[in-house]
């Protein structure tokens, strides 16, 4: 029987870690990969004890994109299976996007091609210092194209036009500077840097983090309209009559801890 490629743990705090678990090829992932990735995204959707996602990997790189013998496989595919397969890789991407709770890809060693959309699907990521980027996929004459929504919105349009077209591959710095990356760890210092983030999280209010990540996603690129403004009422008028909302402030009055985290 064969090892899974992708493993989900969800810890006593709610943390669920999904884990790309091919070291020996580098984590590139297939169809098949990429299947176990959209089955464990849909089931940490629908899960309401689930309070942050971490993407990570096992061995020395976070992935190499696309595995070689898919690659193989789909130089031979028409251009509707072509196309019926990046509808997969699309719809797997999309689903980790969509996540409703905060996502952060923990990234060491190499991500390249395909990888960089997963780093650009989650809200955060935090990369060794010693991480490398590339967008490859100009180099064997193919394009960035399902994962290019979520890379320019994570590196923004100028940096796009730059490493889609020159195919350079670029450190954890500089990945930093263009947003693709949120925090940069010392070496041996990953996962510590990780925990930073997880923790502050779990500090807040579970339902209230859920909603300001649907809240910058309704509301980025918007026209600030009446609408807008009249929907943005909206939410805060309904968040504060929550039972979440009402805790919060009462013990923010109260000089007490919130129930979320009282032991």
């Amino acid at each position: 029987m064969s090892e899974q490629t992708v493993n989900t743990l969800i810890d006593s705090r709610g943390v669920a870690t999904v884990t790309l678990n091919r070291p020996q090829k580098h984590n590139a992932f297939d169809d098949a990969v990429i299947a176990e990735l959209r089955e464990a995204f849909d089931a940490l959707s629908a899960s309401e004890d689930v309070r942050v996602v971490v993407l990570a990997s096992r061995g020395k790189n976070f992935s190499a994109g696309a595995d070689l013998g898919w690659m193989k496989r789909m130089a031979e595919y028409d251009y509707e299976h072509n196309l019926r397969d990046a509808q997969l890789l699309a719809g797997m991407l999309q689903s980790l996007h969509d996540l409703p709770q905060p996502t952060i890809a923990r990234v060491q060693g190499a991500a390249f091609g395909g990888a960089v959309g997963l780093v650009s699907c989650c809200d955060m990521a935090v990369a060794d210092e010693g991480a490398s980027f590339c967008l490859s996929e100009v180099k064997i004459g193919l394009i960035p194209a399902t994962i290019s929504p979520y890379v320019i919105r994570a590196m923004g349009e100028r940096a796009a036009r730059r490493y889609f077209t020159t195919a350079e591959r670029f450190l954890a710095g500089e990945a930093r500077r263009i947003g693709l990356v949120s925090e940069i760890a010392a070496a041996g210092a990953l996962d510590e840097t990780l925990e930073g983030l997880v923790t502050a999280l779990l500090q807040n209010g579970p339902v209230a983090v859920r909603e300001s990540k649907r809240l910058v996603v309704d509301v980025a690129g918007r026209e600030i309209s009446a609408e807008l403004i009249e929907d943005t009422c909206e939410r805060i008028a309904h968040i504060r009559v929550s039972q979440e909302g009402q805790e919060g402030l009462g013990a923010f009055l109260n000089k007490r801890k919130p129930g979320w985290l009282a032991s």
